[in-house]
């Protein structure tokens, strides 16, 4: 049975660092892209990074590039999500996500109304707080 738990979420200071954490179970985590989403309360999901399968590829959006970065313990079967220099905006519910590729991870495409990321097993998401 896939499944995917975060954790490491918390409150934290503008400027400040938060490191989350996927644990993978159920498969082996490596050989599946696995993304990060965040949702604010009232906005839409958003895709935040995603590292491809087999040491490919990771992709960041733009408004955390720079700032995100993603790293995978295959041993562990774990994959995080280091966050530096955070802001208000940044607060939200963050999940982490796997499927095939990461190719439809920004949400660019539909089906019919609804926003398409590519992914097919989610997390239950950990909450972030960015606030003095």
């Amino acid at each position: 049975q896939v499944q995917l738990a975060e954790s490491g979420g918390g409150l934290v200071q503008p400027g400040g660092s938060l490191r989350l954490s996927c644990a993978a179970s159920g498969f082996s985590s490596e050989n599946y892209a696995i993304a990060w989403f965040r949702q604010a309360p009232g906005k839409e999901r958003q895709g935040v990074g995603c590292s491809s399968s087999n040491e490919g590829s990771t992709y960041y959006a733009d408004s955390v590039k720079g700032r995100f970065t993603i790293a995978r313990d295959n041993v562990k079967n774990m994959v995080y999500l280091q966050m530096n220099s955070l802001e208000p905006d940044d607060t939200a519910v963050y999940y982490c996500a796997t499927g095939e590729t990461c190719t439809y991870y920004s949400g660019s495409l539909y089906h019919g109304s609804t926003r398409y990321y590519g992914m097919d097993y989610w997390g239950k998401g950990t909450l972030v707080t960015v606030s003095p």
